[in-house]
């Protein structure tokens, strides 16, 4: 990887959340309707995911065109969780004194969003030591490389995952629980459902880095990783699927594609384990071709955007996954930016 394309790869996270940052903005200014107090502020948050991605690329690039030090070790991973922290608070700050239904749901998803930035920051931190990852996969033992992970590190950085994800889904049924006594309930509780997928997503993602570094990555693992992702994009993508067919002729129903968008952005985050495994002590021909996943993703969401786009001229109750859809599409470009990132530095060529 040459400077000028690794400077493209980071400036893409980046320009993706200025791109939330100014749409969520826009949205919520343009103005004072229901949906616009959820669609701008959810919107806006989805640009922390991106800075969060953007620490992730950092981490891996400079590592790549050595010109990672001591200071962006620590500082990147800093900023994602600062951003992840950042998103959490505000989010349950919203829904806490909330005044409308509006206010209450757009904070449990923003605050939903915090977690997931929380894991991608986790990620990041994984990649602090990625640069032990290639030489790993050409070895042809299971000696712990100089400068890995210790055991107690790797598993710290897996259970913060585990834990923010268990958070996540508890979090989805207790809403789900109580979605007999307000609507909002079943927006925000199947919603959560979505973002916990992608939470659950991110510990494949998390483990599969942290046990290459230390180099204790199993045969085993290939496949469990890679599987439990598409698993987990699968039960988003057919659950919101059930949800639009079950609810179509209500608002409820408009949830369902919020939820086919989430489980898009677990495919996405599928191709970033997915190269991981198959780079592995073994060639793998097609690896250039693995960040076309997220590219297809990020278009099957702007795609199914512009459908949600032509039906809310129709019913308003599409206003709010029309918009959203939109920002998880540039979540899942950026995902592109990182798995090519990730191809260049695992690349055997």
């Amino acid at each position: 990887m040459n400077y000028g394309i690794s400077i493209l790869f980071r400036a893409i996270p980046l320009a993706m959340a200025i791109f939330c940052f100014g749409y969520g903005a826009f949205i919520y200014g343009y103005g004072d309707d229901g949906s616009r107090v959820v669609a701008g502020p959810v919107v806006f948050s989805l640009g922390m995911i991106c800075i969060a991605l953007f620490c992730t690329a950092a981490t891996i690039i400079r590592q790549i065109i050595h010109t990672y030090n001591k200071s962006a070790k620590y500082v990147l991973p800093i900023i994602g969780y600062l951003a992840a922290i950042i998103t959490i608070i505000g989010g349950i700050c919203i829904f806490s004194n909330a005044t409308s239904t509006s206010a209450f749901v757009a904070g449990h998803v923003i605050t939903g969003v915090g977690f997931i930035t929380t894991c991608v920051a986790t990620a990041a931190t994984s990649s602090t030591r990625f640069s032990l990852i290639p030489g790993n996969s050409k070895a042809t033992s299971n000696e712990v490389p100089e400068g890995a992970f210790s055991l107690n590190q790797r598993r710290a950085l897996v259970i913060v995952a585990i834990i923010v994800s268990l958070i996540a889904w508890i979090w989805a049924f207790v809403l789900l629980g109580n979605s007999h006594s307000h609507p909002a309930y079943f927006v925000v509780g199947h919603v959560m459902v979505g973002l916990a997928c992608i939470c659950t997503s991110l510990i494949a993602l998390v483990a599969t880095i942290a046990r290459q570094i230390r180099n204790d990555y199993s045969e085993k693992e290939r496949n469990k990783w890679p599987k439990l992702v598409l698993l987990m994009g699968s039960i988003s993508f057919v659950w919101g699927l059930f949800v639009i067919l079950a609810d179509s002729g209500s608002a409820n129903g408009t949830t369902g594609y919020i939820m086919l968008g989430l489980g898009l952005v677990c495919y996405s985050i599928s191709s970033k384990v997915i190269l991981l495994a198959k780079i592995w002590r073994q060639e793998f021909k097609l690896a250039n071709r693995i960040p076309m996943i997220p590219v297809l993703t990020a278009l099957a969401c702007l795609f199914l955007a512009a459908f949600v786009f032509e039906l809310a001229t129709i019913h308003a109750d599409y206003f709010i996954p029309a918009r959203v859809l939109v920002g998880l599409g540039a979540i899942c470009f950026t995902l592109f930016s990182i798995v090519s990132i990730l191809e260049s530095g695992t690349s055997s060529k």
